[in-house]
Formats: structure tokens, sequence, C-alpha cells
């Protein structure tokens, strides 16, 4: 029982120094773009909703994060964030064109300053070759434009999609922070 409330006081602990500093990847992206009054969509794929689920954690996150897709399907891909059908047919639902695409249809629909897009393959099947289990397009847009990153995270499903997540706020984060294109 001792053991248990330690735990639970330096559980609290950390909590509490988490919300003075924001310390939590999630706050601190928010926090950001709070001060800045700049707003965020999201359109994921591969990550389920997990990129949103991460943001909405995180109290007040409604006064930065409008909205979000989770685009599964390459149907959705189309429908609702504007993903072209030639560039499925040219590129795979699993690419850098068709993450862009997602991120500024997603920027545009909602009428944010950022948008996310993430497409990938979490596995265990789907992979080939040339794209394989763990193959991700993190796509970044706003004002400058859109980044593109390809990651590879061969993983467990469930692993694979807190990475991916991680990683896209971490640009975001890491890219507004610089001020260089985000100002």
């Amino acid at each position: 029982m001792k053991h248990r409330l330690a735990a639970v006081s330096s559980s609290r602990a950390r909590n509490k120094a988490g919300a003075k500093s924001g310390s939590s990847l999630e706050a601190a992206v928010l926090r950001l773009l709070k001060e800045r009054k700049q707003t965020l969509a999201l359109a994921e794929s591969c990550t389920g909703g997990c990129l949103a689920h991460r943001l909405t954690n995180v109290p007040g996150a409604s006064a930065v994060l409008l909205g979000g897709v989770v685009a599964y399907s390459n149907a959705v891909k189309q429908k609702f964030l504007g993903v072209r059908a030639e560039t499925l047919a040219t590129h795979g639902a699993v690419s850098e064109a068709v993450a862009r695409e997602m991120a500024e249809g997603a920027r545009k629909r909602f009428g944010a300053d950022f948008a996310l897009g993430i497409t990938g393959i979490a596995g265990p099947g789907g992979g080939t070759k040339r794209k394989p289990v763990g193959t991700v397009f993190i796509a970044l847009t706003g004002v400058f434009g859109t980044l593109v990153e390809r990651k590879s995270n061969a993983s467990e499903r469930r692993r694979f999609k807190q990475i991916t997540a991680r990683q896209a706020l971490t640009l975001l984060y890491f890219t507004c922070k610089s001020g260089t294109l985000c100002a």
C-alpha cells in the first residue's frame, strides 16, 4: 500500500509539474499555437485518430484544434480532403503526394493556419519492397507551403500509431518553434 501511495503521489507531482510547465509535447504544441493565435486541422489515415486523441486529452485544446478527418479509405480521402484520384492512382495512398494533398485539403476545409496529414502502413500486412510495413508520410502545411517527411516506424500497430503521432507533433512544434516558417 505504501509503494502504491508513493507512486500516486509521484505521479501527481509529475502531473502538476507538467501542467505548470506544459511538459507534454501535446501541451507544448497547443500552448505555442495558442500564444500565436493560430489554429490546427488534422487529416489522419494510418493513425486512426490517435493524433486527435492525444491533443484533445489536453484541456483547452479547442482553442487551437479546429477538427480533423480520419480518412482511412481512398474514397474518404477524395471526398472530404480533396485528394485527387490521379494522385492516388499514380503514387498510391501511402505516398508523399497523398500526405501533401491530405494536409492541404484539411487546412482548406477547416480554414486552419496549419494542418497535418498522415498516411502509412501500420501492418502487419500491406507492405511492399518499396513501401515496407512501417512506412509513413507526415505532411505539415501552412502559409510557408508544405513539408513532407518520410519515416520508417516498423512496430506493433498501437506503438506505430503512437510513434507516428509523436513525430507529427514534433514536426509541427519544431517547425513553428524556429519561427522562420510559422510566424
